[in-house]
C-alpha cells in the first residue's frame, strides 16, 4: 500500500471542511491513538488532536516490553495478566515489523529463589495458554551463563528462562496514527486543545477548541462525542469545563491519577551481550530490574517513584540513576557507571489511584494496579487513564463500549480491531521491490521499505541508524515537523545516544526545513538533548 501524504495544510483544510465529527479524541498516546483506530475501523468520522507529537509523553518512554507482567502475577492481579498475555499475542500478530518475541533469563543465586520464581513463571505459561511464546525452562548454572553471558557468576546456582515480547513504542504509536488515517480518521500533532465546547442550554460537551502551534490558527471542532485520553494530564482537560462524574454530586471530581516516574538508562551492548534480556523480579527496594537489548544498546531500568508534579520532560533524579546502577552492578558481570550511560530518560505513568494530600508525596506506587479506568461525566465527556502499552487495544475497545452503553454514539458490541493489522505490518517480499531481507534500521518500515528506497538520499547515511531518506520520508509521510519529532520518535537516536543525536541535529534540521518550509526548532532540540546526556 502506498504511504499516505501527511501535508499539514491539507490536514488543516480537511478539519475545517467537516461540519461535525462523530468522535473527537484529545491525546496522541497509546490510548488515544488506539481509540482512533477502533473508531475509524467502525466507519465513524474521527478527529484526533495531540498537543505536541504522537507519543511525546509517557508512550515513548516505556521499557519497550510487550508483556503480561511478571510483577503483576506476583501481586495476584491474575485478570490483568491474563488479558495482557492475550493482547501480547494480538500485538505480535498485528505488528510483526515492530514487535517480536524475546527470551528472558532470571538468574538465581539461591536454590529456593530458582524454584519459587520458576514455579511462578510456569503459572505465567498456564495463564498464557495457546497465546504462549515459549515454555519456561529451569537452567543449570552453565546453561544460565550460556544464555546470559553478561550475568555475574559469583554464587550463581542456576536460572529460569521464560518468554515475553519487545517493541518500539514510539514507532508503534506512529503506526497506529497512520492506520487510523488509512481508515479515514484525521489525526494531527502539534495542536493543543485550549477549551471544550458545550452546547447552549444543555451544557453537554459537543467539541473542542485548539490552536495550530505553527501558524497560531485557532479552530473550533464540533463532535458528537469527546474522549479525553491525555494520561497524566487528564484532570487538566476535565478542568476546562465544570464537569460532574456520573452518579456523583461533586463538581469536577478528580480522575485520581497517581503519576509515577520511571527512569531508564542506556549503556553499551557489551554490558549485557546477546539477544536475551535480564529480569530481576525483586530488588532490595521491591522493584523489578530489567536489562533489555534494544537497537544495539541495552536498557537498564526502571524506577517507580511517586510524583506530585507532571512535566512533558520529567528529569531523572540523581537517586534514581544511582539506584539503577547499584542494582545493575549486583547482577551484571561488568558493573556500569555513570560514565558508561549514553542516554537517560524519564516518563510518567498515569496510574489510576487516589490523590495525595496537598503538599505530600503519594505513597509507593509499585503495587498500584496498572488496570485502566474510564469515566463518563454528566456533560458527556469520556475520560480514560491507567493501563499500559500491552493492553492499549483492549483499553480502546472498552472506551468504545462505554460510549455505546452511555448512548453517546450508536455502536455495536463487536470487537472490531482484534485482527486489524497495523500500517506496514505485512512483511515485504522480493516482489515488492526488495532483493534482500531488511536490515535492522529498515525493518521497522515494513511495507514502506520500497517507498523509502525511492526517496532522495536513500544511500546517504548520516549515522548507522539514520539516512537522509528516512528524514525526508518522516516529513512527507510520518507527520514529523521538528528535529525532536525525528530524532526522538521517528528514529530513536536521542533515546539511544544523546551525544550522537546532538551532533546530527543540524543536518537533520536542514533536511526538515527543505521538506516542511517551517522552523524545525533546532535550538529547542539542542537544549532538550542536554537532559538526556550522560549524567555527571
Amino acid at each position: 500500500m502506498k504511504p499516505l501524504q501527511t501535508d499539514r495544510a491539507q490536514l488543516m483544510a480537511r478539519i475545517a471542511s467537516v461540519e461535525e465529527f462523530d468522535l473527537a479524541i484529545i491525546g496522541g498516546g497509546a490510548t488515544g491513538l488506539g481509540t482512533a483506530v477502533d473508531a475509524a475501523v467502525r466507519g465513524l468520522k474521527v478527529v484526533l488532536v495531540e498537543a505536541h507529537d504522537f507519543a511525546k509523553g509517557t508512550s515513548s518512554r516505556s521499557t519497550k516490553l510487550v508483556h503480561g507482567g511478571v510483577r503483576y502475577l506476583a501481586q495476584g492481579q491474575l485478570p490483568l495478566v491474563w488479558e495482557a498475555l492475550r493482547e501480547r499475542q494480538t500485538l505480535l500478530r498485528n505488528a510483526p515489523h515492530l514487535a517480536h518475541a524475546m527470551p528472558f533469563v532470571m538468574p538465581a543465586y539461591r536454590r529456593m529463589d530458582q524454584l519459587f520464581y520458576g514455579m511462578g513463571l510456569k503459572l505465567y505459561d498456564l495463564l498464557a495458554g495457546r497465546a504462549g511464546l515459549g515454555p519456561t525452562q529451569f537452567l543449570s548454572r552453565a546453561q544460565t551463563l550460556q544464555q546470559a553471558p553478561g550475568a555475574k557468576d559469583l554464587h550463581l546456582v542456576g536460572g529460569v528462562q521464560y518468554w515475553d515480547g519487545q517493541f518500539d513504542d514510539a514507532r508503534l504509536a506512529l503506526a497506529l496514527a497512520r492506520t487510523a488515517a488509512a481508515h479515514g480518521a484525521l489525526v494531527i500533532n502539534h495542536m493543543p486543545v485550549t477549551g471544550l465546547r458545550t452546547a447552549p442550554g444543555t451544557g453537554k460537551v459537543d467539541g473542542l477548541t485548539c490552536t495550530d502551534t505553527e501558524t497560531g490558527l485557532q479552530l473550533s471542532i464540533k463532535a458528537r462525542c469527546v474522549v479525553n485520553a491525555t494520561g497524566v494530564w487528564v484532570d487538566d482537560i476535565e478542568a476546562m469545563t465544570q464537569t460532574r462524574v456520573a452518579d456523583t454530586t461533586q463538581t469536577h471530581v478528580p480522575h485520581a491519577v497517581r503519576p509515577s516516574q520511571g527512569v531508564h538508562l542506556v549503556v553499551d551492548a557489551s554490558f549485557w551481550p546477546g539477544e536475551t534480556a535480564l529480569l530481576v523480579p525483586r530488588t532490595q527496594d521491591g522493584r523489578v530490574l530489567f536489562a533489555v537489548p534494544w537497537q544495539g544498546k541495552v536498557l537498564l531500568g526502571t524506577t517507580d517513584t511517586p510524583q506530585l508534579t507532571v512535566d512533558w520532560e520529567p528529569q531523572a533524579l540523581a537517586s534514581e540513576i544511582d539506584q539503577i546502577l547499584e542494582e545493575a552492578g549486583k547482577y551484571l558481570a561488568r558493573a556500569p557507571t555513570r560514565h558508561d550511560v549514553t542516554s537517560v530518560w524519564a516518563g510518567l505513568r498515569p496510574l489510576a489511584g487516589g490523590h495525595a494530600k496537598q503538599g505530600q508525596l503519594p505513597g509507593a506506587t509499585q503495587n498500584v494496579s496498572r488496570e485502566h479506568t474510564i469515566k463518563v461525566a454528566t456533560n458527556g465527556l469520556i475520560s480514560v487513564t491507567g493501563g499500559k502499552w500491552t493492553t492499549y487495544r483492549a483499553m480502546a475497545a472498552d472506551v468504545m463500549q462505554v460510549i455505546r452503553k452511555a448512548q453517546l454514539l450508536s455502536l455495536t458490541a463487536e470487537d472490531v480491531t482484534v485482527h486489524t493489522q497495523l500500517w506496514g505490518a505485512q512483511t515485504p517480499t522480493k516482489g515488492d521491490g526488495l532483493s534482500a531481507p531488511l536490515s535492522a534500521p529498515l525493518s521497522a518500515y515494513g511495507t514502506d521499505a520500497p517507498s523509502l528506497s525511492q526517496m532522495p538520499g536513500y544511500n546517504t547515511w548520516l549515522h548507522p541508524q539514520l539516512s537522509e531518506a528516512m528524514v525526508r520520508f518522516a516529513a512527507r509521510y510520518e507527520y514529523a515537523r521538528t528535529v525532536e519529532d525525528m530524532l526522538a520518535r521517528r528514529n530513536r537516536l536521542l533515546f539511544l545516544d544523546a551525544d550522537a543525536a546532538t551532533r546530527l541535529a543540524p543536518m537533520v534540521a536542514a533536511i526538515l526545513q527543505t521538506e516542511t518550509t517551517t522552523d524545525p526548532q533546532l535550538a529547542a532540540f539542542l537544549a532538550l538533548a542536554k537532559g538526556y546526556q550522560r549524567p555527571v
